[in-house]
């Protein structure tokens, strides 16, 4: 089926979103062979992604899978990644399978952009990846993608720095605070990081202390954005800004490339997948970083900072063959050699499916870090992700309404803002708020 109009569109949307929070039907038949959908000829999926070594990964599949053949296509990421999914899903011309970032999973899903995989990938979900990244797919009794990375909290740090200033890894945000302001004395040019006034690092924040943005309460959606643990968390930060012991750059920009380049920021706050790209824009930094478990607030935890999976775009044809190359990418050895070997740069993304955690970590050069295990370490940490959250499926209104007044007004102002923002778009969409 080709166009619908935005009406119709938006009909068939609400009345997933409906479905979305009610149990999971029978689906079809996943162990069924996937080229009998053709009549016995081998499949045609099509695969839109932004993420690297993913061609080289579809290729290795096409060898070994002749009922199936992949179409591979590299679109960008972010906003206009999603964008270009969004619109091929209205005009009927959906790919068969697409990466989509967790965050975004439940805006898709709720917006009728999703295939449910309940039928073809519970299961797999359930026993192939770990607990703390389940609810980030699941929700409303339905599965509605697969994991493919985990992405608990690391603390990177300067280790010839701490050792100048005479500071300590710090493992709690007071101890935190504490060694920031010896940085700041012993160095009025340096500071211990930055934080950037945005909604995925304060979100990874706030899941760490026990906040729950959005939660699944009967037939609703609850939105809790400005709770208690979430506003500890934007009193804490907030007063580090004041009191000037961290930059405010914004993440990504120059000014904080910069400041990590030239030790001014003398930790940073990221996640596995931060590893990669600080040792291709920092080679000569190479021994002097570091890498400890994200300080806490007493008891270790983390939250997770980004992370992606894969699902099936609403209208696929082919829902049961893209079904199966999931299962491939997300828990076959194979396809994560294929992916590291294409890749010009190095990848320290962390699998959340154990055994491809393992051939990315035989891969991964750990001289960088001074011969610490970077794969052991963030391995070690998803035992402490803080189960329960779920993204909200007003993600894209809460990230930018969130940047915008607390860049104004403060972070506690920023979380306010987007709790209204979340009740106000939940109800815009035809959506039901819990009570």
């Amino acid at each position: 089926m080709k166009a619908q109009s935005s009406r119709a569109y938006g009909a068939v949307a609400a009345a997933v979103s409906l479905a979305l929070l009610t149990s999971a039907c029978a689906g079809s038949d996943s162990t069924a062979s996937a080229a009998s959908e053709e009549g016995g000829k081998p499949v045609t999926l099509t695969y839109w992604t932004w993420t690297g070594g993913a061609e080289a990964a579809a290729a290795e599949f096409n060898r070994t899978h002749p009922d199936i053949q992949v179409r591979f296509s590299q679109i960008p990421g972010g906003a206009d990644g999603y964008s270009k999914i969004s619109n091929a899903i209205k005009a009927g011309d959906a790919p068969d399978v697409a990466t989509i970032e967790y965050n975004v999973v439940p805006e898709f899903a709720s917006q009728g952009f999703l295939e449910d995989l309940t039928a073809s990938s519970a299961e797999l979900v359930r026993k192939s990846f770990p607990a703390g990244v389940q609810n980030l797919v699941t929700f409303g009794g339905k599965t509605w993608s697969v994991p493919f990375d985990a992405t608990p909290q690391v603390y990177f740090y300067r280790k010839d720095l701490f050792e100048k200033y005479g500071v300590s890894v710090p493992t709690t945000w007071d101890e935190y605070r504490a060694a920031a302001e010896k940085i700041k004395v012993a160095d009025p040019e340096a500071r211990i990081g930055s934080f950037p006034t945005d909604a995925p690092l304060e979100a990874a924040l706030s899941w760490q202390a026990g906040a729950k943005w959005f939660e699944v309460k009967g037939d609703g959606w609850k939105p809790a954005i400005n709770d208690a643990a979430s506003r500890k968390v934007a009193d804490f930060w907030q007063g580090m800004l004041k009191d000037d012991l961290v930059f405010n750059y914004g993440a990504g920009t120059p000014q904080e490339s910069k400041s990590k380049a030239d030790g001014t920021s003398v930790s940073v706050l990221g996640a596995s997948w931060s590893a990669g790209g600080m040792i291709s824009a920092m080679p000569d930094l190479k021994g002097k970083w570091g890498i400890a478990p994200v300080p806490h607030w007493g008891t270790p935890a983390t939250g997770m900072y980004g992370g992606t999976s894969f699902a099936v775009p609403k209208g696929s044809k082919h829902a049961r063959a893209a079904a199966e190359f999931i299962k491939w990418v997300t828990t076959d050895p194979a396809a994560m050699t294929a992916r590291i070997g294409a890749l010009k740069n190095p990848s320290s993304a962390l699998p959340a499916n154990p055994a491809m955690a393992d051939v990315a970590a035989k891969a991964f050069d750990t001289s960088y870090f001074g011969g610490q295990d970077l794969y052991k370490l963030t391995g070690d940490q998803i035992a402490t992700i803080v189960p329960g959250w779920t993204w909200g499926p007003v993600w894209g209104k809460v990230n930018a309404d969130f940047k915008d007044e607390a860049a104004r007004n403060g972070l506690a102002s920023g979380l306010d803002k987007a709790q209204e923002s979340a009740r106000t778009a939940i109800e815009s969409r035809g959506l039901k708020l819990a009570k």
